[in-house]
């Protein structure tokens, strides 16, 4: 059906044609081609939209927010950020951002609206803690100094409208010595003795608990904390059947309703949550008391690692139970999908569990890939979605089907199973039609150095992909192939570029024909562009001259375009500069007319699982 020749780049006279222009701005957010070259619709502004058209599950039940993005490993805090009587939703997904959700339902039956990825911009490190640390009746916030510090962010604003600025970036104690909190551990802060001064409590990877108390302000208005002990009650969380102490997390609130805070506990080396409760009072609280997996009666399990927090979240006078996995000691693969845990508290030390997924989007796992195309024949765009491994089953990876159920210009999205097309990690399809019959084949990208020629033997209208070779093509070295198949000699058949794992572009000239595509190799470090690490690239049309440009997807850098100035059939690529656009880590770009309105508007997978959605709005 098909095969792979190599010849060295300097045999190949499209590698004259095929230049790249770098410009000085390259890696800058900026652009380093005047956008007034390019006409009024250039550069195009992409807006981004977490609910621009309706996904479904295969009960036909509406996701909440579809193109949020996933979660991994959330760290969920609660607080009412705009004295609206609610508590507002604030997570922290990846190192030094924080997610923020508004609450504009009420405080007995919330709803969540997405906001922004990048809450004020503030940079957390790997925890933060929202608490009035002042007495002024706003909201400040600390959060890790890197590394392992502890930096304060006070609320300059007021309680309707904070408005956070840093105050200090290394909390110290009363004798001016810096405050260590290793950076892994989530400790927390509150007033536990009910004695008008906030208690800070720090976790030590020992799996024991440091305690400090607050002794007011200093003359920067900074509050400064009295060491009080290392050892705090005793307590030694050692993990389950193992030995071992790890990164822990720990949050406090009155689990028994006996009107004093009791601790539930998380730890990399424990599958579940432990209860300690407070055996004491308010004033005099006493810890000393067995650990118990928690909820009693049916104790979680997870990967390990999880994060609770309390909170009335209904309104009904009992505290409920959200619980983030971050993945710990036991398969943190499993825990990809399902991580952010809602308990409600149905009565005295009863807590039911809702949901494993409080934030309904799409979510493959991790480090998605998403596709636009149009399987099924009818005329539309339908969605996969396709992640590193499958969380049930580590094996393989798998590509989440959503079939559009809408139309071309007012598309709707519903779940139709999964797919595993070549039985292996890392699934990245690209489309085409390799043999001529007027159908969608595929190239598939694999975690490996391999890309697999997937056939479809179906009748118009019904995809059947059949694996004809799962080593088609291979890369001189390196691995995560992430191929497109485009034109690029305006020959009339498809050509190969695909990214790999250093961050550089390989190129496979088609020299078959359209019933018969043969890959010969050009280059594997395709116009000398390294994004870094972890390239995707993916090519589109955003000037609107009539010829392809390329987009390339990055690890850390973000999409890099490089604008074709030449012609469809003689491309010559310069480098633009990173698009402004807002995605996560080891960002994946596809562009689509996803509602008939002649502009490419762009999805975006990442390293959190799920999916981003940008409208184009040109000028």
């Amino acid at each position: 059906m098909m095969f792979m020749k190599r010849v060295f780049p300097a045999t190949s006279a499209l590698m004259a044609i095929l230049t790249v222009i770098l410009f000085s701005g390259c890696g800058s957010s900026g652009s380093s081609t005047a956008p007034n070259a390019f006409g009024s619709g250039f550069p195009p502004v992409f807006e981004r939209d977490v609910v621009p058209f309706t996904v479904t599950d295969e009960e036909g039940v509406a996701y909440d927010m579809p193109f949020r993005g996933g979660l991994n490993v959330p760290r969920a805090q609660f607080v009412d950020i705009d004295a609206d009587g609610d508590y507002d939703l604030f997570i922290q997904e990846s190192a030094g951002r924080v997610i923020y959700f508004e609450n504009t339902g009420s405080s007995t039956e919330p709803e969540f609206t997405w906001r922004t990825d990048e809450y004020q911009g503030l940079d957390v490190g790997e925890w933060f803690r929202m608490v009035d640390i002042d007495g002024d009746g706003d909201i400040d916030i600390l959060s890790e100094e890197r590394f392992s510090y502890i930096r304060l962010y006070r609320n300059e604003g007021t309680p309707e409208r904070a408005q956070f600025e840093m105050a200090v970036d290394t909390l110290r104690d009363a004798e001016d010595k810096p405050i260590f909190a290793d950076r892994q551990n989530i400790p927390h802060i509150m007033d536990l003795d009910c004695d008008g001064h906030l208690d800070l409590f720090i976790g030590r990877v020992t799996g024991t608990i440091t305690r400090y108390e607050s002794v007011g302000m200093d003359d920067e208005n900074v509050p400064r904390f009295r060491f009080v002990e290392d050892r705090w009650e005793g307590i030694e969380i050692v993990g389950e059947n193992v030995s071992l102490h790890g990164a822990n997390t720990m949050t406090f609130g009155d689990i028994d309703g006996d009107g004093d805070p009791d601790l539930l506990w998380g730890d990399f080396f424990e599958s579940g949550m432990l209860l300690i409760r407070n055996q004491g009072s308010c004033s005099a609280p006493s810890f000393r008391s067995e650990p118990q997996n928690f909820p009693l009666g049916d104790p979680v399990e997870t990967s390990g690692y999880n994060a609770p927090v309390m909170v009335d979240i209904d309104g009904d006078g009992d505290q409920d139970i959200f619980m983030g996995v971050l993945g710990g000691a036991f398969n943190p693969n499993a825990s990809t999908r399902e991580n952010f845990y809602f308990f409600e508290q149905t009565g005295p030390e009863q807590f039911e569990l809702m949901t494993t997924r409080a934030i309904r989007d799409i979510d493959a796992g991790s480090e998605s890939i998403v596709k636009l195309v149009d399987l099924d024949g009818d005329g539309d765009l339908d969605m996969l979605v396709g992640n590193k491994i499958d969380p049930n089953n580590s094996r393989t990876s798998l590509l989440f089907h959503y079939e559009n159920v809408g139309s071309a210009t007012s598309p709707e999205f519903r779940f139709r199973g999964t797919r595993d097309w070549v039985g292996t990690y890392h699934q990245n399809p690209a489309f085409g039609d390799l043999d001529g019959d007027g159908d969608l084949d595929a190239m598939v990208g694999t975690w490996n150095r391999d890309i697999a020629l997937v056939i479809n033997q179906g009748s118009r209208g019904v995809f059947e992909p059949e694996l004809i070779d799962a080593k088609a093509v291979q890369l001189t070295r390196g691995q995560n192939t992430t191929p497109v198949l485009v034109d690029l000699d305006a020959d009339g058949d498809l050509d190969m570029v695909a990214g790999e794992a250093s961050g550089v572009l390989n190129f496979w000239r088609n020299v078959g024909t359209p019933q018969r595509a043969e890959f010969e190799l050009v280059s594997d470090n395709w116009l000398d562009i390294d994004v870094g690490r972890r390239a995707f690239p993916t090519f589109v049309d955003l000037d609107g001259d009539g010829d392809l440009d390329l987009v390339v997807g990055s690890e850390l850098e973000g999409l890099l375009l490089f604008l074709n100035t030449g012609t469809p059939q003689e491309p010559v690529f310069e480098a633009f500069g990173r698009l402004d656009v807002p995605v996560q880590g080891l960002s994946a770009p596809e562009f689509a007319d996803i509602d008939g309105d002649g502009d490419m508007d762009l999805f975006v997978g990442g390293v959190s699982g799920g999916v981003q959605f940008y409208w184009n709005r040109m000028k």
